[in-house]
């Protein structure tokens, strides 16, 4: 009843939903621009065209052709054209984003506004990281809400960037302050993140260059903070208690935690809107069949996500060290997941594990996760993976890559108790170890408890019209996104 008045009161409201060309960033803006159309907004929802194609490519030639009252538009990025299938080089993308959206998404939302079948533009959610919506809402007088697809953890680590530059953590002397102890470093000043070392901050920090493009883009990002009409995080109040309480000590913008997304989008109506995906690879069938045949909590999940990439000889050690284990798994393996050459795996490590592995290119991570197989996750620790694990009660090893992963795994191991961490430097002996210590282990079964109790918190979050999640969306909605203009 509650979810009707508000659709009610939404009728004739127009969001644009712009996420950062990127799948991380695209899974849960898509969500979003579900939930809100359900809620009774019109959507817009704003692919670059590189991620359009692959959409097309991985979804089908029919997949973006929206409803009446769902529709999708895209700009250019700016960066050269390209028919690959696999994620853009990202400082090159956060470079040109910045630089060269502006115009044509302007352009975009003024064309919108001449349409007369449609609703005017009233709101605008855009990437956290796409900031130059904000002078295309400020013109037009609408909210312009910052949909930043980190957790909480990570976005008040990205904040103190600038201070770490302040008080000289950052640009590092030289490369050897990589392996020379100095990472080790521990950061006591950071609100709700005591204790936080540096290697633990998001990884851009790692650089002797002052004009590195991604040092500089975060510090510039996450300062705009302070400037739209609130701050979206998907996360959930009692997931990051003492971070989200943190966060009105240092800056005026009200933050909004709504998440998990992916729990309330599978609460929507079963129609064509829920059908719809945002996978920019084909997900293979199967995964799920061939978990259906295994034991309860026996298969330990290994995926890496969309951007992380490894050398032949860490893959090589991942490999041995989860045939060693002699342990169910079923393993995505990007085309691009080698840095600069082609995933091969040794012949011998096929034919010795192939009755109880599955080697799939991508799949239906939220299903696979949620299946009663799936014991553990082997994972690159990005929140979008982190908190579907969270949600499904599944324990995680970590093996960080880039960004926030590093915080995001030193918050699950250190604050949730819920991961452990695997050394950069791979060795199939550690992978072995660790993995049957998360599969049978004490500390395995302790892990397994303290996710299963977040779980039931992650569900309890976004119940009406209690849950901490559901009510921050309608408070959102219907104070913030439907304070602009619906003609």
């Amino acid at each position: 009843m509650e979810i009707q008045e508000t659709v009610n009161k939404v009728r004739k409201h127009h969001a644009i939903c712009i996420p950062f060309p990127a799948q991380g960033h695209l899974n849960p803006m898509f969500k979003l621009a579900k939930i809100l159309h359900q809620r009774g907004f019109h959507i817009t929802f704003v692919n670059s065209e590189y991620n359009h194609r692959r959409l097309l490519k991985s979804r089908g030639p029919n997949s973006l052709d929206g409803l009446p009252s769902f529709q999708f538009k895209t700009i250019p990025d700016g960066l050269p054209f390209s028919d690959a299938d696999s994620t853009q080089d990202v400082p090159s993308l956060c470079d040109s984003t910045t630089k060269n959206c502006l115009s044509p998404f302007r352009e975009l939302v003024t064309k919108i506004n001449n349409d007369p079948d449609v609703p005017q533009v009233s709101c605008i959610v855009s990437d956290g990281i796409m900031s130059f919506t904000l002078e295309v809402a400020r013109a037009l007088g609408i909210p312009d809400v910052f949909f930043w697809t980190n957790g909480a953890a990570g976005v008040m680590a990205y904040w103190h960037y600038r201070h770490l530059v302040e008080k000289g953590y950052t640009p590092l002397k030289d490369l050897s302050f990589l392996t020379n102890g100095y990472m080790d470093t521990v950061i006591d000043w950071i609100p709700s993140l005591e204790g936080i070392r540096l290697r633990d901050l998001p990884s851009f920090i790692r650089t002797t260059d002052p004009n590195d493009i991604m040092l500089n883009f975060a510090i510039t990002q996450v300062e705009k903070i302070r400037l739209p009409s609130a701050l979206i995080l998907n996360t959930f109040y009692e997931l990051e208690p003492e971070v989200m309480d943190a966060f009105p000590t240092i800056f005026s913008t009200k933050v909004y935690s709504i998440g998990p997304l992916h729990l309330i989008e599978d609460q929507l109506p079963n129609n064509v809107l829920k059908s719809w995906g945002s996978s920019l690879w084909k997900e293979e069938e199967g995964c799920i069949e061939w978990l259906d045949s295994k034991e309860p909590n026996s298969v330990v999940y290994v995926n890496f996500g969309s951007v992380t990439v490894c050398t032949p000889d860490q893959l090589v050690e991942f490999a041995w060290g989860l045939a060693k284990t002699k342990r169910n798994f079923l393993w995505i393996i990007r085309p691009d997941l080698v840095r600069g050459d082609a995933a091969i795996l040794p012949p011998e490590f096929i034919l010795e594990t192939k009755d109880r592995s599955l080697l799939a290119g991508w799949c239906p991570q939220e299903d696979v996760l949620k299946h009663p197989s799936v014991g553990g996750f082997l994972t690159h620790c990005g929140w979008n993976s982190t908190f579907e694990s969270i949600s499904a009660g599944v324990p995680m090893l970590c093996w960080p890559f880039f960004a926030e992963q590093q915080t995001n795994c030193w918050y699950c191991c250190n604050r949730l108790g819920i991961a452990m961490e695997i050394d950069n430097n791979v060795k199939s002996e550690e992978v072995e170890k660790l993995v049957n210590e998360l599969m049978v282990g004490e500390k395995g079964q302790e892990m397994k408890k303290k996710a299963t109790r977040l779980k039931k918190l992650a569900e309890e979050a976004i119940i009406a019209p209690t849950g901490s999640s559901y009510k921050n969306l309608e408070d959102l909605i219907n104070n913030v996104l439907i304070s602009g203009p619906a003609i």
